[in-house]
């Protein structure tokens, strides 16, 4: 019985995903076989490492929320979970190209949102996961075996990409999800005191309270 291909993955690139009615980036990965491959099944977990960069005070107390205060913020960097996706590659033989297409949000309950937003400027490093199933031909017959479990690649993203689509689908606005109580309230307070907006209603509140 003929071995499964061995395949090499990399990630070369990335752009913003267009035309795309919700934000979302798109990965170029580049794939390489030893042998013909019949389709692939491509399953992607993208983690942020987040430990694999450096960070100034200014990057430190933006990413205070996940990491901790500036003494402890070293000890709890740690691999954030970005997304998950499934990509069907169609048959190549040699080596091929597929894109990555990731939905983006900008819900800052969402840690690698969080983290994101949180950076400056420099590079995000990426850590690409891959498992999945290839098919190829064996004596004329169709097989099917599992990537290995070792299936990953690096990638280092600039900080920009994500923030230019960010600005692209939400210009100078950012979200947050309140619970309905408390959006009942800041309505209220929004209607008691004429203000025309919400941006109004949270600024009249961070002044009274001092913010």
């Amino acid at each position: 019985m003929a071995t499964p291909p061995a395949l090499r993955i990399e990630v070369r690139g990335v752009e913003a995903a267009t035309p795309a009615v919700a934000p979302a980036l798109r990965f170029q990965v580049h794939l390489r076989a030893d042998a013909p491959v019949r389709a692939l099944t491509l399953a992607t977990q993208i983690r942020v490492d987040a430990a694999a960069r450096g960070y100034d005070e200014h990057a430190r107390q933006r990413l205070k929320e996940l990491f901790g205060p500036p003494e402890e913020f070293g000890r709890n960097l740690s691999s954030l979970l970005w997304t998950q996706t499934v990509t069907h590659v169609p048959a190549f033989t040699g080596d091929t190209s597929a894109p990555i297409t990731v939905a983006c949000t900008y819900d800052f309950d969402v840690a690698a949102t969080k983290y994101l937003h949180g950076l400056p400027d420099g590079e995000v490093p990426l850590r690409f996961l891959f498992t999945g199933t290839v098919f190829y031909l064996d004596d004329g017959r169709l097989q099917a075996a599992c990537l290995p479990w070792d299936t990953e690649a690096d990638f280092r993203m600039p900080v920009r990409v994500w923030k230019d689509l960010m600005d692209r689908h939400f210009p100078d606005t950012a979200w947050i999800r309140l619970e309905r109580g408390t959006f009942d309230r800041l309505y209220a307070h929004r209607v008691r005191h004429t203000l025309l907006g919400w941006d109004d209603a949270v600024r009249s509140l961070l002044e009274t309270g001092g913010g």
